[in-house]
């Protein structure tokens, strides 16, 4: 097989047309490639993917549909060679060829021959070792190591060049080209640059982006007039750009918002020269703005500049001529997003600079920039709560602190804003205890005169306002009186009262209420026949209540035996758990549950397909098992599908489920029975997440580990983390 150059979207050895500088990283390094979409962004460095912006189908690939203001992993996705971002989806190559998609299924964009959107990478069907790959805004090219070219996905206008106007959700070749080098996708047209230097363009033509001398759209190749010895090839939303051998720039098709860089608002439909740019090494363009990277390291830009994507600081003044983007030095890479655009220098620093509505700069922000920014890299507190993609803190003047995802306003700070880092939350004072959904997105808030508040989330009335409306900021739950203990479970809520009675609202499929019935309510309703009641739980979709008597009550679901009733029947009222006495404490996770006795010992019943019951089995259990090796114990707190325990001396283990380090043991492999969590002692409280988990100090200090691709573990990254780290920004430590 002839040795191919691939000189395409970020290719293997001159990395990027139409996002990356073919520089040459040092000894052993490799410098990050970076890709802008729609509203998200992409970054590779080493063989790992980040990250950050929008999540709406999932695209930002960590496998729990987080939006992040700030970069998080790609999940189970290594030896990545190459990435491509589309409007709503992302692509990746490993360095064995094979071609990975995630988010956005419309049209058949993931290759995977279904209509499901993925928010975890699947290999993209039927394709042999390839060597790049190209996403469009809704169709994706991929160039195969022979030098044969593919398509799939949207097909409207002919955009994958099979002669045809049908849809693709498997990759089918574009038949009337060979010996392609690279290719470019816009919003509904495709360029290919082939190995004697021409290049090829298919699909939309209304502003002649086809280069053909036309305005007639095409579902074949068709050649672009004039031009040889090119180099690389970018696709902006309906104009084209090309890179010569001589490092000179040429464009062609809409030019409204000056995106050609020729002087005019004129379209063209043949490419013109973009004049007084030269040196060229890379060349980007996305939506209606273009960007050129240069020998020297500078960048320019032309074209839109409505969300400050030009980064001039000017004002949102379209340039209809080149201009250097100031503030930029040694750079090596380059990308355009629709409305936003990234460098990333010689040291691997990431800038963005444009709009930034869902977090797509990753400067910790949601405000749009007219000038680059850098983006991030990702004390002491009363009390702490996990979500499945949200954390909140209890300061010690009783105020709420939050931070992570934000979709449903689950951080109580009257925005859908995403945060790395604390903000200030509930607008409740005197708060005395917190709880956090780890799926259904809501929070909840206990004061101390006994009144319960809620926010986030109220498809189901979880938040007990006797509505169905999501709330950015709290709520007061209506007619519940005065509480004690609060629980929050996947879509509904749970509050002990004072007198002893259990009261719940919210999603009642399961039974989860308690009181009965299937019937979901929107303010709060009394859990049948339970008296004299000291703690609560909830899990997923159970709840667990733990009397004075030292017995334990559970309802709800039951499939994996959660309920610990010797069945797996679906309870709507309370049932005694099997066989347990003398139990001081109680927690849930999403389908297990774990109770601590009197003389420290801990049992566990329900799931255990991750270990989280700590027997040291995967066996499924329907009445309580004592965990393995535990003794002294203090207190229990469950995650999704692990658990954790606190020791007298101050030490915390754990076991079950670890894919995000959720087990705090430098490993990433589930565990039977329980571990030490790695590196911390002195330790007073535990709060366990979704797939994190938090412990306080006697000190004070708070310390966190496992999944963070939202920013739940509030350390300022996005970060997963194997073993606890502290958190040095919370706003009402003292520093």
């Amino acid at each position: 097989m002839r040795t191919r150059k691939f000189i395409g979207i970020i290719g293997l050895a001159a990395l990027l047309a139409a996002g990356t500088a073919a520089a040459k990283p040092g000894p052993g390094e490799r410098q990050p490639l970076v890709l802008a979409a729609g509203a998200h962004s992409l970054a590779a460095k080493g063989d790992a993917i980040w990250a950050w912006g929008s999540d709406r189908y999932g695209q930002l690939g960590d496998g729990r549909r987080p939006i992040g203001t700030t970069p998080g992993q790609v999940v189970a996705l290594n030896g990545v060679a190459a990435i491509g971002a589309g409007r709503d989806h992302s692509l990746a190559l490993k360095q064995d060829g094979t071609v990975w998609a995630w988010g956005d299924n419309y049209a058949g964009l993931l290759g995977d021959g279904g209509g499901h959107d993925r928010p975890a990478p699947a290999q993209v069907a039927g394709l042999g070792p390839a060597a790049g790959i190209a996403a469009g805004a809704a169709h994706n090219l991929a160039v195969e190591r022979d030098g044969t070219l593919w398509a799939w996905g949207e097909n409207l206008l002919g955009q994958l060049g099979d002669g045809t106007v049908i849809d693709r959700s498997v990759p089918v070749r574009v038949t009337a080209l060979e010996r392609v080098d690279a290719a470019a996708a816009g919003n509904a047209h495709s360029l290919a640059l082939t190995e004697d230097g021409a290049v090829w363009a298919w699909g939309d033509n209304g502003y002649g982006q086809l280069g053909d001398g036309t305005f007639s759209s095409r579902t074949e190749p068709v050649r672009v007039e004039g031009l040889d010895g090119v180099s690389a090839v970018a696709a902006g939303g309906e104009h084209s750009l090309a890179l010569r051998t001589d490092g000179t720039v040429w464009a062609w098709g809409r030019n409204g918002e000056g995106e050609l860089g020729d002087g005019t608002l004129e379209n063209r439909t043949s490419p013109a020269q973009v004049p007084n740019l030269n040196a060229v090494t890379a060349i980007a363009a996305n939506g209606n703005h273009s960007l050129a990277l240069r020998g020297d390291g500078t960048v320019w830009a032309w074209g839109s500049d409505a969300s400050g994507e030009l980064g001039d600081g000017g004002g949102a003044d379209n340039r209809n001529a080149a201009f250097q983007v100031k503030g930029l030095d040694d750079v090596v890479a380059i990308a355009a997003g629709q409305d936003h655009s990234l460098a990333v220098t010689k040291k691997g620093d990431v800038w963005a600079w444009g709009a930034n509505a869902s977090g797509e700069l990753g400067d910790k922000s949601t405000t749009s920039r007219q000038k680059p920014v850098r983006v991030a890299r990702l004390g002491e507190a009363t009390a702490l709560a996990g979500g499945g993609g949200h954390s909140l803190a209890l300061g010690g003047d009783g105020t709420v602190w939050a931070w992570g995802e934000n979709h449903a306003g689950e951080l109580g700070d009257g925005t859908p804003l995403f945060r790395a880092e604390p903000v200030a939350s509930a607008k409740v004072k005197g708060v005395l205890a917190l709880a956090a959904s780890t799926n259904g997105e809501h929070s909840l808030a206990l004061a101390k005169n006994g009144d319960v508040w809620a926010w986030g989330r109220n498809q189901t009335g979880q938040l007990g306002d006797g509505t169905t409306a999501d709330r950015s900021e709290a709520v007061k739950v209506r007619g519940l009186g005065k509480a004690v203990a609060i629980a929050a479970g996947d879509y509904f809520s749970v509050a002990l009262r004072k007198d002893g009675t259990v009261w719940a609202w919210g999603n009642n499929y399961f039974g989860s209420l308690g009181d009965g019935t299937n019937t979901n309510s929107a303010r709060p309703v009394q859990a049948a026949g339970l008296r004299a009641v000291a703690a609560i739980a909830a899990g997923d979709d159970h709840t667990l209540a733990l009397r004075g008597d030292g017995t334990v009550w559970a309802w709800g679901e039951n499939h994996a035996g959660e309920l610990g009733d010797g069945s797996t029947t679906n309870r709507s009222v309370p049932v005694r758990v099997a066989g347990l006495e003398a139990v001081v404490a109680v927690a849930a996770g999403s389908d297990h549950s774990l109770a601590l006795k009197r003389d420290g010992t801990v049992w566990a019943w329900g799931a255990n397909t991750e270990g989280q019951l700590g027997d040291g089995s995967t066996t499924n259990r329907s009445v309580p098992v004592q965990v393995a090796g535990l003794g002294a114990v203090t207190a229990v707190e469950a995650g999704i599908d692990h658990s954790l325990a606190l020791k007298q001396d101050g030490t915390v283990w754990a076991w079950g489920a670890n894919g995000f380090g959720q087990l705090g043991d430098n490993r990433t492999e589930s565990r039977a029975t329980p571990a030490q969590v790695a590196g911390l002692d002195s330790a007073v409280a535990i709060a366990g997440g979704d797939y994190h988990n938090f412990a306080v100090r006697s000190d004070g200090t708070v310390w966190a580990w496992g999944m963070n691709g939202e920013g739940q573990l509030g350390d300022r990254t996005t970060d997963n983390r194997l073993s606890p780290v502290r958190l040095t920004g919370l706003p009402f430590t003292d520093q």
